[in-house]
């Protein structure tokens, strides 16, 4: 298949819109048109305060056009939150879902207010509930043999109706399930009954809701096998239809779960750890492992919303690549997109790999920085100057989507002709004793994502979005060389696209008129940024001779028409 770059292009007020000119080479030349509207950006201010945005993390949207996104104003005491605005009214207003001055919600006899959010928010796909995570100083205090004791810094908190928040606001998940009082908090596990309940410690990555008020999320916890504390973890769901239910945690599997349909000539093994999981209608998908550094079982797997849940394969490692005889799959990305049908998902195969040098990061949180220089010991210090690790990245890799009613997999996207690679890197975690107000409270490390979004269309067709990187890797410095980062769109089953939305070679003022004179130095997708025919993303652009001068935002696009052949 053969990507052009979207041409020519004209702009309207208020609004930037594109034709699109592909030639797939199993096809004739095909046309789309579109139009990028503004939800947020480096000139509109924080709801509430006299700060502008500065940075944004991907949006999520649902399909009415409504986004919700987190974001943070510049320095030396920004502020950060959850956002939302409707993209489906002509006329709308930035709105806070939950920032640093919001109060977390009961309980919290503390008065404690937000200090970060450290994931995206997530949004049911035919509903305005929305699910996010929150850290905080201690919320509760209660008395024991030793004094007063104070708990829960971070949570998983719900809005059943996010355009009323942050009133709406309500906690789905602590970690003050081992208090009287808050056992439907605690870790469900099997046991006779006479144990003391068990706190959850974390809650990595992003909680995903459906349209019912459930609530999924990933949770890491400890218990004690002959008196030595074992971490374990697990995925999880929390009812929430009611403001103040207090219905307990479901387990959906966790490390005591025996993964399904395993080799002949294995047995008994349970999972070593699972990903972060997507709900949509009454299901949930999730990535598992027996191991997640070197994975020999495991696979995406479809479970219930429900007590006890059946857990059913989709795609396991092992099994065969789409397009790729006599290959199998031997690596999942922990990211899955799912629309209630469709999931969409990251996969890798072979053995060859590339290695890829990352720096340790300029920006952001100066815990993480200073501990990825000086004290990870996986880090290069060799230079003075900048110090790196090295990581392999398997050549072969791509995007691909799995339908769930008829079983099939279907290859979206792949490295060799169009694409170098899906993955990108961030250096997360909270450094030992800097604890939950800086990440997952899990040791920084470097963690790879590959972002892709599905949602069906019409009858069995359904649109993909991913983000791909092409480029050549430096043998000596093992960097990549003027990499062009984007954003592309497909239609199946009719093989249509891949279109390149976006990318690093296009004016800043193909999404926002502001940013005109400026280039798109980066753009980002996450696994619900498309919703039946709505898309969200995040860019930002740069001068390349002035590095002060630049731009971001969060811009919305909305799917009209179809990839249509065109006899011209």
């Amino acid at each position: 298949m053969n990507i052009r770059h979207l041409s020519p292009l004209f702009f309207t007020a208020g609004l930037t819109s594109i034709w699109a000119i592909v030639s797939p080479a199993s096809a004739g030349p095909e046309f789309f048109s579109f139009d990028w509207s503004t939800a947020a950006n480096n000139g509109d201010l924080l709801p509430g305060t006299d700060k502008t945005f500065n940075s944004y993390n991907p949006p999520s949207i649902n399909a009415e056009g409504l986004v919700v996104f987190r974001a943070r104003s510049r320095g030396p005491q920004p502020m950060s939150g959850i956002y939302l605005r409707d993209m489906s009214a002509r006329k709308s207003d930035i709105a806070r879902i939950a920032d640093r001055d919001t109060e977390v919600p009961v309980p919290n006899n503390l008065a404690a207010t937000f200090n970060e959010f450290p994931s995206i928010p997530r949004i049911g796909i035919a509903s305005n509930i929305v699910a996010t995570r929150g850290n905080s100083a201690p919320v509760w205090s209660y008395q024991t043999d030793e004094g007063e004791t104070r708990g829960g810094t971070t949570g998983v908190y719900l809005s059943l109706n996010a355009e009323k928040a942050p009133e709406s606001l309500i906690t789905a998940a602590s970690l003050l399930g081992a208090i009287d009082g808050f056992e439907y908090f605690a870790v469900p596990l099997d046991d006779d009954g006479g144990a003391a309940p068990t706190k959850f410690d974390v809650f990595p990555g992003s909680p995903s809701p459906n349209d019912k008020g459930i609530v999924a999320f990933k949770g890491n916890y400890t218990i004690v096998v002959n008196g030595v504390e074992v971490g374990q973890t697990g995925v999880f769901y929390r009812e929430m239809r009611k403001t103040r239910s207090v219905r307990p945690v479901r387990l959906i599997a966790n490390t005591s779960t025996t993964i399904p349909d395993l080799p002949k000539y294995v047995a008994d093994i349970s999972f070593g750890s699972t990903a972060p999981p997507s709900a949509a209608n009454g299901y949930v998908v999730f990535v598992g492992y027996d191991d997640e550094q070197a994975p020999n079982c495991g696979g995406i797997y479809l479970a219930p919303l429900s007590p006890a849940p059946t857990l059913k394969t989709l795609v396991s490692l092992g099994a065969d690549v789409p397009g790729e005889a006599g290959q199998r799959f031997n690596r999942f990305g922990e990211g899955l997109s799912f629309d209630g049908r469709y999931v969409a998902f990251w996969g890798a195969w072979g053995d060859e790999t590339k290695t890829l040098r990352l720096n340790c990061p300029t920006e952001g949180n100066q815990d993480r920085r200073d501990y990825c220089n000086n004290v990870d010991p996986n880090t290069n210090r060799d230079d003075p100057d900048q110090r790196w690790q090295e990581k392999l990245v398997p050549v072969n890799q791509g995007i691909f989507v799995h339908d769930t009613r008829t079983g099939k997999t279907l290859r979206i996207a792949t490295t060799g002709t169009d694409f170098d690679d899906f993955l990108y890197w961030n250096y997360s975690g909270a450094p030992p004793g800097v604890g939950h107000g800086h990440g997952d409270a899990e040791p920084p490390r470097w963690r790879s994502s590959a972002f892709a979004s599905v949602s069906r269309g019409p009858g069995a067709a359904f649109w993909s979005a991913f983000q791909a990187r092409k480029g050549k890797v430096d043998p000596i410095t093992r960097t990549y060389v003027n990499p062009i980062d984007g954003i592309y769109l497909s239609r199946q089953p009719d093989h249509k696209g891949p279109v390149a939305l976006v990318d690093t070679t296009m004016s800043g003022a193909v999404l926002d008129p502001q940013a005109v004179g400026l280039r798109i130095t980066s753009v980002a997708l996450e696994r619900e940024g498309l919703r039946r025919g709505w898309l969200a993303i995040t860019a930002s652009m740069g001068d390349d001779e002035n590095e002060e001068d630049s731009w971001a935002g969060i811009y919305v696009t909305r799917l009209r028409g179809k990839l249509k052949s065109s006899a011209r």
